[in-house]
């Protein structure tokens, strides 16, 4: 088998090039850059796409794109890098993806070159997605490819959290055969992929449930490795880099401690954790940065009544600040063996919790429980109310223009936060993702990466376009990305109580002569191909549709209309009975709330706002304003 001398950083992009990754986004970050650097260099050769996107929040949701696809993708960052892509983290927790989707993450212990240390295994409980932690090149290509099966199988981001020392160090690799991504990705529309709060619910269920299972399957991991001294009643659990230090820490000290080596921080593997238990006395826990893997041990050690002395960063023995190398574990280990004398292990761990309950005994607390189920009762399930867009919301009418222009082209409508998340209920059915503010923009260029022959068309607000929509609408235009932007501009925020926003003549105490032009910033974005129409002409919003999605490239249609609520209606719309054929199609096409069904015919009731799309789609003509 061949080996290659490669460092950490291009060990993990050729791990990803083995897995057969077909979109890689980065933003550039020491300890990072080198992964998307060698991606980079390979991408021409292996034929996937790879760019450095315009922040870490933009790379992740390209990637997850693209993964929506059933594409395998990959997103690096360094670990201050992940705060601004946690808004997509968080929420691609719940959602899932299709394809396999890895989130590199180097950590800078020390730090070397970043503002802070912090631990990104705090960032994988935080979100509950599984993380791996390699401790040397070899290992860190090995986990990528079981990453993206991970992730596949659950259908969850995966994280691999290298540090400096894994990132940088250099290592005689075994390098496999490349597999080539595959041709025939394609995202299938389905509810799953709008991010309703209804669905997070049941989503934040299924992730739950989720951290057993992972935990189950990290026990048969080939990264995680247990050592049994049977004449030692003390061990050692090392996670990641720590792993080597404590090794060398231990043949330079002529010991032979139980050593559990951890490569899955989280979830904690069980089996092997619960075989140490089984076997000592004391453990030491030995990990850079946060207790991860020590406080899930010692709740492990609480849950099964283990009688164990854990020792670590909680006890203040490991630092939890800084790198640390190996004459500070040689340090850290002489001290943890200095001190044998066992505490008092007569209670278990478990014992401090019962006298947090004071003065009531767990039998009343028991009782008290049993009657406050006795009083209860059940309310009667409320009626279901499906949320949808306010009559005469001009967002209804940009949703119609494009889903007249689109259906036969097969495009798929990417979504986001806001009022237009409602164009998800039917009859629109139009928005088929909304995953976090500005991955409408961001998803659609992932997925146009790996299906080129289909149309995907963004939806954004005004608001949100100032919010978070510029970076990905420059990165589309940086990394030629051929979509639609539509930007639905009403003019407010409007779902959270019409505040205002960069675009309007006021700010949150008073005039705002300073208005900033929405369309002016995408021109000087290099956008060539921009159109601001009316929404509420039809015909004009239809031609600016089509000649959008026939653009080769980054195409802008401003759909500039105040929102309803602002303004106050001079018109009405009626239906004329005599002409009125009861075909329906205003029901069915619009689904306004301001129209209903009155035996044969339709009526329009008093929330009449006046925007008249009703009128220009009929076809007998039977709508017309009236005067208020």
């Amino acid at each position: 088998m061949e080996k290659r001398l490669l460092m950490g950083n291009e060990a993990i992009a050729w791990g990803a090039v083995e897995a057969g990754v077909a979109v890689a986004a980065a933003y550039p970050g020491t300890p990072s850059s080198e992964v998307l650097e060698t991606l980079s260099h390979l991408a021409p050769e292996y034929g996937f796409h790879a760019e450095w996107s315009v922040n870490e929040k933009v790379a992740l949701e390209v990637a997850s794109g693209a993964a929506y696809t059933g594409a395998r993708a990959l997103a690096a960052m360094k670990q201050v890098g992940l705060n601004v892509a946690a808004d997509p983290l968080m929420s691609l927790a719940y959602i899932g993806i299709k394809g396999g989707l890895v989130l590199v993450v180097a950590d800078d212990p020390g730090p070397h070159s970043s503002q802070t240390e912090q631990d990104s295994r705090k960032f994988a409980a935080f979100a509950k997605l599984p993380v791996f932690d390699p401790s040397s090149p070899q290992e860190a290509k090995e986990m990528v490819k079981a990453a993206f099966v991970l992730s596949e199988e659950f259908h969850l981001p995966v994280i691999l959290r290298p540090t400096t020392r894994t990132a940088h160090m250099a290592q005689d690799v075994a390098m496999e055969t490349a597999n080539l991504p595959a041709r025939d990705y394609r995202f299938e529309k389905d509810p799953k992929w709008v991010i309703f709060p209804s669905l997070s619910y049941k989503k934040h269920i299924l992730l739950n449930q989720a951290q057993k299972d992972l935990a189950e399957k990290f026990s048969h991991s080939p990264f995680n490795h247990l050592v049994l001294n049977p004449e030692s009643s003390e061990g050692i659990v090392a996670s990641g880099v720590s792993y080597n230090y404590v090794m060398e820490a231990c043949e330079t000290l002529g010991i032979h401690p139980s050593i559990l080596k951890i490569g899955t921080p989280y979830p904690l593997p069980s089996q092997p954790v619960l075989d140490l238990f089984a076997h000592c006395a004391r453990i030491l826990v030995v990990e850079e940065q946060e207790p991860v893997v020590e406080d899930q041990l010692i709740q492990m050690a609480w849950k099964e009544e283990a009688k164990i002395e854990v020792s670590g960063k909680q006890d203040g023995r490991v630092p939890r600040e800084g790198e640390l190398n190996v004459d500070k574990v040689i340090a850290i280990i002489k001290a943890f063996l200095r001190q044998r004398e066992p505490k008092d292990l007569a209670q278990p761990p478990h014992a401090w919790v019962q006298s947090t309950l004071g003065t009531m005994e767990t039998t009343e607390a028991a009782s008290a429980v049993e009657a406050a189920h006795e009083h209860s009762f059940e309310l009667p399930p409320l009626p279901l109310r499906t949320p949808v867009l306010c009559a005469g919301c001009p967002h209804r009418a940009s949703f119609y223009a494009f889903k007249e222009v689109g259906r036969r082209q097969d495009a798929v409508f990417t979504g986001d936060i806001g009022c237009y998340t409602l164009g998800t209920i039917p009859p629109l059915d139009m928005l088929d993702t909304c995953l976090c503010m500005g991955a409408g923009v961001t998803q659609a260029i992932g997925m146009s990466k790996v299906e080129p022959g289909r149309k995907h068309v963004a939806f954004i607000g005004d608001s949100t376009f100032f919010h978070s929509g510029i970076p990905g609408m420059i990165n589309a235009v940086y990394n030629q990305a051929d979509i639609t932007i539509v930007i639905l501009d009403n003019r407010t925020t409007a779902m959270t109580g019409h505040q205002p926003h960069p675009g309007l003549e006021r700010t949150a105490t008073g005039p705002n002569p300073k208005a900033i032009d929405i369309q002016g910033i995408v021109k000087a974005c290099g956008v060539e191909f921009v159109r601001e129409v009316d929404p509420y002409d039809l015909k004009a919003m239809k031609e600016a549709a089509r000649e959008a999605m026939v653009y080769k490239g980054t195409a802008v249609v401003i759909a500039k209309r105040e929102c309803v609520a602002l303004v106050k209606p001079e018109v009405k719309y009626v239906v004329d009975p005599k002409a009125c054929t009861g075909c329906e199609l205003c029901l069915k096409k619009l689904g306004c709330p301001a129209m209903a069904k009155d035996k044969t015919l339709v009526v329009i009731q008093d929330n009449c706002s006046g925007c008249g799309i009703c009128s220009q789609i009929c076809p007998q003509k039977a709508i017309q304003g009236v005067s208020r």
